[in-house]
């Protein structure tokens, strides 16, 4: 029954080819999403661990962090920006569980890793995330999840007002229209534990500010930040 299961996936492959979201080319059986030498080719961070790595560095004084990292930079020109507009407009959430994945292999090769109690990814407002058909962050947290073996939290962090995209806006228009746009609905559930903020893509950082400033009201939390890229 295996051997003929096998087959049957060989035979729709081969009528019914996949192809690599980053650069177009066929997959092989044995790949799914992005072919091997894509993945490879990512242009990693390695952030992970590093005291003087960017995020930490743009958003030290505004947030207290215990562990900021990126999985790959977001070059202007680089084939890998499209992953991130598919993940977000095109109906690829595939994508960010599969980069969830890498992002989380990438973390787990630190030796001082800390374990995280929750996993949180910020939300989108309820409108945004029906007309979507899933919130991108979530999709990438279920990644991360999978490898961390980590809750993930999707109900206690809630955008409670409907904000306009951040894309195009400057620092200071991103700033105010997220600020005060998060609310925590049981802080207890928080209490004590060490979270991580999940996002897709960190720009000015102002999305991440906002989540984070309402996360650490909590008594005791302790706050870690992961995104795909970083502009």
């Amino acid at each position: 029954m295996t051997k003929l299961i096998s087959y049957i996936k060989d035979f729709f492959f081969l009528i019914y080819p996949a192809f690599c979201e980053a650069c177009g080319k066929t997959l092989l059986n044995n790949e799914s999403v992005l072919c091997t030498n894509c993945l490879y080719e990512l242009p990693r961070t390695n952030y992970f661990g590093k005291d003087d790595n960017p995020i930490l560095i743009l958003l030290a004084g505004r947030l207290k962090l215990e562990y900021a990292t990126s999985l790959f930079s977001f070059q202007k020109d680089s084939s890998f920006r499209k992953l991130i507009h598919k993940l977000k407009y095109k109906n690829k959430p595939e994508i960010g569980i599969l980069l969830g994945k890498e992002l989380a292999a990438d973390m787990k090769k630190k030796n001082d890793f800390l374990p995280f109690d929750f996993i949180v990814p910020v939300p989108l407002h309820p409108n945004r995330q029906k007309q979507r058909g899933y919130n991108q962050s979530e999709q990438i947290a279920i990644g991360l999840a999978e490898i961390l073996n980590i809750n993930i939290s999707v109900d206690n962090l809630i955008r409670n007002i409907e904000t306009t995209t951040q894309t195009k806006k400057t620092k200071d228009d991103r700033w105010q229209n997220v600020s005060g746009k998060f609310i925590i609905k049981d802080e207890e559930t928080f209490e004590n534990k060490h979270i991580l903020l999940v996002d897709d893509v960190l720009t000015t950082g102002a999305t991440i500010e906002a989540c984070g400033e309402m996360l650490l009201k909590i008594n005791g939390l302790k706050l870690s930040v992961a995104v795909l890229a970083k502009v």
